[in-house]
C-alpha cells in the first residue's frame, strides 16, 4: 500500500505528477473540510511536502498529522517549518540546499547591478517617453566599491565568488571565521558594515537573524552604502530601512524578500532609491524543477530505505 502524504500548497504540476506516481497524495487546498481530513485521513497521513505558501508549520499543526514521519520542505530556507517541534516530536524535516545556489547567486548580482547602475528606473524613463527631453542622470557605480556579504554558506560563497570577476574587494562577517577563505573576516556585523559600502544579506531566517540589519548597521553602512537582501525579510529591520532610505542614512537598497510578503509597504514602493523584486532568487523554470525533484527524491528515499538526502541540522540526528 502506497504512503499517504500532504501536500500544503500548490506546488508545480511535475513535481505533483511525480509524487503521485509513488505516494497517496492529498492536497489540502482541494479540501473543503479540512477538520474532517485531519480527523481522518489525516491520522494515517506519514510525509508531507511543504512550501513557504502553505504558512507555518508548527506542533500544533504536526500534532494533527500523529502518523507523521517526515517533511520535505520546498526551499533552501526552512524557517516556515519549526524544526525543533519536528526534532521533539521524532519528525524528520528536508529542505532543498545546492540545487538553487547558482540561480540565487546570479540574481544578487543582478539586483546589485540593477539596484546601483538604476536599471530599473532608466527603463521607465525610456518608456515614459523622457528620452527625448534629455539624458538619464548619472547613475553611482560598482567602481571601486567594497563589498560585505552577510553569511558566506553555499550560496554567500557563489556571490563572492562571482563579484570576484568584478574586481571588488569582499569582506564577509559569519559567527566565525571560515577556514581557507581569503576575504577579510570581521567578528561583528557593525564593523563589517563600517567597512564597506555594499552590504549583501544571505542568511538564513530564523529567530537569531530577527532583524540582524537593524537601523545601527544602516547607519555604519553610510551614506554612499547601498544594501541588498535576498535573505528573508526578517533578517532586515524594515522600518529602520525604510527611514535609512527616507532619510539618506544610506543611498539605496535592491530587495528581493520583505517581512510580510507579499505585502510590500506603500512607503517602500514610493521610494525612487529602491528596487523591488517579488521574491525571485530561485525562481526559474529549471531551477524549480531541481528543487522539487528533491523534495520528491527525499521523500521517496525516506520511505525506501529511511535515508532522506539532505535532512536540516535540528533533525539530522533522527535518521537512522
Amino acid at each position: 500500500m502506497q504512503p499517504e502524504i500532504l501536500i500544503g500548497a500548490p506546488m508545480p504540476p511535475a513535481v505533483i505528477a511525480a509524487l503521485e506516481a509513488v505516494f497517496t497524495v492529498h492536497k489540502l487546498w482541494e479540501i473543503a473540510d479540512k477538520d474532517g481530513f485531519f480527523a481522518d485521513a489525516g491520522m494515517r497521513v506519514r510525509g508531507m511536502a511543504a512550501s513557504t505558501l502553505a504558512g507555518r508549520i508548527d506542533g500544533a499543526k504536526m500534532d494533527r498529522l500523529p502518523a507523521l514521519e517526515i517533511i520535505a520542505s520546498f526551499g533552501v530556507g526552512y524557517d516556515n517549518v519549526d524544526a525543533a517541534a519536528a526534532a521533539e516530536r521524532g519528525i524528520i524535516v528536508t529542505n532543498t540546499p545546492g540545487v538553487l545556489d547558482d540561480e540565487v547567486a546570479d540574481l544578487t548580482v543582478g539586483l546589485l547591478l540593477a539596484t546601483l547602475r538604476q536599471l530599473p528606473q532608466a527603463d521607465r524613463f525610456v518608456r515614459e517617453g523622457k528620452w527625448p527631453q534629455g539624458a538619464f542622470p548619472l547613475s553611482p557605480t560598482l567602481r571601486g566599491r567594497r563589498v560585505g556579504i552577510l553569511g558566506l554558506g553555499a550560496i554567500g560563497t557563489a556571490i563572492a565568488h562571482r563579484l570576484e570577476a568584478f574586481g571588488v574587494e569582499i569582506a564577509y562577517h559569519t559567527r566565525s571565521p571560515k577556514t581557507g577563505v581569503r576575504y577579510e573576516y570581521h567578528d561583528t556585523l557593525i564593523g563589517l558594515a563600517t567597512a564597506c559600502d555594499v552590504l549583501i544579506a544571505i542568511v538564513p531566517g530564523s529567530s537569531s537573524t530577527r532583524h540582524l540589519v537593524d537601523a545601527g548597521v544602516l547607519a555604519a553602512l553610510g551614506a554612499n552604502g547601498v544594501l541588498i537582501n535576498v535573505a528573508r525579510g526578517s533578517v532586515v529591520d524594515q522600518r529602520a530601512l525604510i527611514a535609512a532610505l527616507q532619510e539618506g542614512t544610506i543611498l539605496a537598497a535592491g530587495l528581493d524578500v520583505y517581512e510580510d510578503e507579499p505585502n510590500v509597504p506603500e512607503a517602500l514602493i514610493a521610494l525612487p532609491n529602491v528596487v523591488l523584486l517579488p521574491h525571485l532568487g530561485s525562481a526559474s523554470e529549471h531551477t524549480r524543477a531541481a528543487m522539487g525533484q528533491l523534495v520528491v527524491d527525499n521523500l521517496t528515499a525516506w520511505f525506501a530505505d529511511r535515508k532522506p538526502l539532505t535532512p536540516v541540522a535540528e533533525t539530522r540526528h533522527l535518521v537512522p
